[in-house]
C-alpha cells in the first residue's frame, strides 16, 4: 500500500521548508535527509516567503515558539497556501500556555493546513477548544491504551467535523473528505523516552506529502507507517548498554535504509 509514497520521495527528493524548534532542529534536518527529501530550516520573516516559493512543502512547528516566529509562520504559512504547496502544523504543547494555544488557534484562522500532527493531548486542545498537557508531552488523563482505544477512535472520527483534511497523533489517522476512514498505525516502541520523535515524524510527513501530491491520506499514512517500523527495527538493535540517544540515531539510520518494498511488507496498521 505504501511503497509508491515511499519510492515517490527517494525519486523526487524534493525540498522541504521547516520552521522547527531548536531542541531537535538537527534531527529533524536528518530525518528529512534520510527519507530521500532535502531540509531547508529557515525562520526570519525576511526570507520566509522566498524560501516557501523555492521548495514544494512546508512544516511549521511551534515547540521553542517564540513572537518573532510567529509572524514568520504566518507569512510561510499563507505563501504556501498561495502556491498550492502541502502544509504541516505540529502544534507542540498547545494547552500548556496561552501563548502556544492561541497561536495554533491563530495558525488554524489565518493558513490552510493539509496535516495537523500532534500528541493526543494537543488533538484534543486544538478539536475541543480545551485540554491539559504535560508540558510538551501528552496528559498522562489522556495516554491512549488497549484498554481506551475504543474511546479514542469514537473522538477521533468526531475530528472531520473540522475542516482541517487530516489529523495525525500517535492514535488518530482520519481523513476530512473520508469522514469514517480512520488508521490506527503503529508507533515505535518506546519512543517516549526520546525528545522530538514527533517532531521528527511531522518533517517526515511534509516530505511525504510533498512527493505524492493529491494523494495527502496515504502520504500521512506511509509516513506514520514508516515511523513506526523504523522504531521497532531500532528497537531491536539496542543493546543493555545503549540509551536514548543511541535509539534516536537508530530511528534515523533506519529510515536511512529502509527500502518501499521494506515499508510495503512492514508497515502495521489496522483500519476502523
Amino acid at each position: 500500500m505504501f511503497a509508491e509514497q515511499f519510492a515517490n520521495v527517494r525519486a523526487k527528493s524534493p525540498l522541504v521548508h521547516n520552521i522547527t524548534n531548536y531542541v531537535t532542529v538537527n534531527d529533524c534536518a536528518n530525518m528529512v535527509l534520510a527519507c530521500g527529501a532535502s531540509p531547508i530550516m529557515a525562520d526570519d520573516a525576511a526570507e520566509v516567503e522566498d524560501i516557501t516559493t523555492i521548495c514544494g512543502g512546508l512544516n511549521i512547528n511551534i515547540g521553542t515558539l517564540n513572537s518573532r516566529t510567529i509572524e514568520s509562520m504566518l507569512k510561510a504559512g499563507k505563501k504556501a497556501n498561495a502556491l498550492g504547496h502541502p502544509v504541516v502544523l505540529d502544534p507542540v504543547g498547545a494547552g500548556a500556555s496561552a501563548l502556544r494555544t492561541g497561536t495554533a488557534y491563530r495558525l488554524l484562522d489565518e493558513v490552510r493546513f493539509t496535516v495537523i500532527r500532534g500528541n493526543i493531548s494537543e488533538v484534543k486542545t486544538l478539536a475541543s477548544g480545551a485540554g491539559t498537557t504535560k508540558g510538551v508531552d501528552a496528559d498522562v488523563a489522556d495516554r491512549v491504551t488497549e484498554e481506551n482505544l475504543d474511546g479514542a477512535v469514537a473522538f477521533a472520527k468526531l475530528l472531520p467535523q473540522r475542516p482541517v483534511p487530516l489529523w495525525l497523533s500517535p492514535v488518530p489517522l482520519t481523513s476530512w473528505p473520508m469522514g469514517q476512514k480512520l488508521l490506527h498505525p503503529q508507533r515505535p516502541p518506546d519512543d517516549e523516552c526520546i525528545t522530538g520523535t514527533g517532531l521528527q515524524l511531522s518533517a517526515l510527513t511534509a516530505a511525504f506529502l510533498t512527493a505524492n501530491p493529491g494523494q495527502p491520506l496515504e502520504a500521512a499514512a506511509a509516513a506514520v507507517c514508516a515511523m513506526g517500523l523504523a522504531g521497532e527495527i531500532a528497537h531491536a538493535r539496542l543493546t543493555p548498554l545503549d540509551g536514548n540517544a543511541t535509539y534516536r540515531n537508530y530511528i534515523i539510520d533506519a529510515i536511512y535504509n529502509m527500502t518501499p518494498a521494506q515499508l510495503e511488507e512492514g508497515a502495521k496498521y489496522e483500519v476502523r
